[in-house]
């Protein structure tokens, strides 16, 4: 009878050890795991639940807007990989409208993206995003108050910031007399083929909008029309309109000016030392990118779970080391170098920030007139020359015409 009883509490302890050793080991809160040298996570999160199952998560984020490991920086995706067990294709873009265009075409799905703040309220207004779980996004806990609530997600629903900036003006000091310190500054003759632009058609239509004194969040079709006819007055001086291509133009010295986003002025000043950033007088644009779960995500709890691993301190304070632009996580902040930490680039004076305004979801009507105006004032030949390729072709035509009639002709003969 002990032996019965022997072996059978024997047999219960192996079966609780073994049931033991399959489920998640849970530690005490604020103890750390380390991922490696540079990166330990939250201990007391289940980082390892998908690790069997063969996972690939679909994140899709600005260019050049992690810490991806080149220049001797933390590859924070490997780092999750590593934790995980989850595979990560990441691929970027360019422009929160290109960024929609592609959501909306569906020729790709998306685990995790990151738009800007005003995109974030349309895409919610659109239905394209999925509402979060907060159970497996704890280190929410860590964003600074002023960055949520906004309202584009005022219960930030939809959305979890990860980054924040301003834009401004970046030029090349060893090409431009006096530094400027307004956007009209970008439409001076002076400067002409020296001048770059934003390419796209919000970013743009807010500096013409500031440049003529107005809100860049326009209340009307006419506001539209009235600013994208200052943005055509500008193309004489324009020598390209860019996003990522601006790093090799201004960082070779290949443009007086341009505008742009303050956390990838510092990563070009630090490249070239001739070059400096200016918050221009008339304000700026103040704004948050957060990341988010498309509604069509095929793998949403695991999508959170890496939108968790962006809100631990030690990735945030990798990230924005590495990129720049400024932290929303305020343990981040405090653990930067004093010299990004006290940057009036990365963050700007109550001066700045006082002028400073925010995109808001605009309607249907007011987004559908400025996306035209766009399109037709890049469109816009300003030296008179389009009538030249009309004429052109319809040369090419009438020729192509005369020669098919020529060919008829003998044809017809012939058979005489």
């Amino acid at each position: 009878m002990k032996q019965f009883t022997r072996a059978v509490v024997s047999a219960a302890l192996c079966a609780a050890l073994s049931l033991a050793c399959t489920l998640p080991a849970y530690a005490e809160e604020g103890e750390m795991l380390e991922v490696n040298e540079d990166i330990s996570v939250s201990a007391d999160y289940d980082w390892t639940r998908f690790a069997n199952d063969h996972l690939t998560l679909n994140v899709y984020n600005w260019g050049l807007y992690i810490s991806d490991g080149s220049d001797d920086s933390v590859n924070v995706i490997s780092a999750f990989e590593d934790l995980t067990g989850i595979k990560v294709n990441y691929t970027t873009f360019d422009s929160n409208e290109s960024l929609y265009a592609k959501m909306k075409s569906g020729g790709a799905s998306y685990d995790v993206i990151v738009p800007s703040d005003y995109m974030v309220g349309k895409m919610i207004a659109e239905n394209m995003l999925a509402e979060l779980d907060y159970d497996n996004i704890p280190n929410m806990a860590n964003i600074g108050e002023n960055y949520l609530g906004w309202s584009y997600d005022p219960d930030n629903t939809y959305s979890v910031p990860y980054t924040w900036g301003t834009t401004g003006i970046i030029y090349n000091t060893t090409m431009v007399e006096e530094p400027p310190t307004s956007w009209a500054d970008l439409w001076d003759v002076e400067y002409a083929g020296n001048v770059l632009m934003f390419n796209n058609s919000r970013d743009a239509y807010a500096i013409a909008a500031k440049k003529m004194g107005l809100s860049l969040n326009p209340s009307s079709v006419e506001e539209v029309d009235d600013v994208m006819k200052e943005l055509q007055a500008q193309k004489s001086v324009v020598q390209a309109y860019v996003m990522d291509e601006i790093f090799d133009k201004m960082e070779g010295g290949e443009a007086a000016m341009a505008p742009y986003y303050a956390g990838d002025a510092l990563t070009m000043i630090d490249e070239n030392p001739d070059l400096a950033f200016v918050s221009p007088e008339e304000g700026v644009n103040f704004f948050v990118d957060s990341m988010c779960i498309p509604a069509s995500s095929k793998h949403k709890e695991a999508a959170e779970m890496f939108i968790n691993f962006m809100c631990e301190p030690d990735v945030g304070y990798q990230n924005c080391d590495f990129i720049g632009y400024s932290t929303p996580i305020t343990e981040v902040w405090e653990r930067l170098d004093d010299d990004l930490k006290y940057s009036p680039i990365a963050y700007p004076s109550d001066e700045v920030m006082n002028k400073a305004e925010v995109f808001v979801t605009l309607p249907d009507d007011i987004n559908a007139e400025m996306d035209a105006k766009w399109s037709e004032m890049k469109s816009y030949d300003e030296s008179g020359s389009g009538w030249l390729i009309v004429v052109f072709l319809l040369g090419a035509i009438a020729i192509s015409g005369f020669n098919i009639w020529r060919k008829m002709r003998k044809k017809v003969r012939d058979n005489y």
